[in-house]
């Protein structure tokens, strides 16, 4: 009984150590959103950046950006993000007047998420003058 219990605990402590264990993704923007606000269509080009740090301790790499339609446009980085860097994801807005309700989904090999997929959100109004 005492080996059956020891054996438990072991792998136990061993599963937590592991998940400890890796890159790990954290987005600057508050809630992962990122606010355009009530903006122009002229007078914006609707470029905007999510930053990230990785804060784990193994590299961090963005596998995979994708976003709900045509109308966003998201760029990744190319090279894996070394523990404690910092890197960022471009998003362009092709800035269609009305109102921004977008979702973008990043997918890595980080840790600290559901099978490594975080939903980044831009919002806001494009309006006409």
């Amino acid at each position: 009984m005492k080996k059956i219990i020891t054996l438990i605990a072991f792998v136990f402590i061993s599963t937590i150590s592991f998940a400890q264990n890796g890159p790990k993704i954290e987005f600057s923007a508050k809630d992962n959103t990122i606010d355009y606000g009530k903006i122009s269509k002229g007078s914006d080009s609707g470029m905007r950046v999510f930053e990230f740090t990785n804060t784990g301790n193994s590299p961090l790499i963005i596998t995979d950006v994708l976003s709900t339609c045509g109308c966003t446009v998201p760029t990744k980085p190319k090279d894996p993000i070394m523990p404690g860097k910092k890197g960022k994801i471009e998003i362009k807005y092709n800035m269609a007047p009305g109102p921004i309700r977008k979702t973008i989904t990043v997918e890595s090999n980080a840790v600290n998420v559901d099978g490594g997929r975080v939903a980044l959100k831009i919002k806001g109004e494009v309006i006409t003058n």
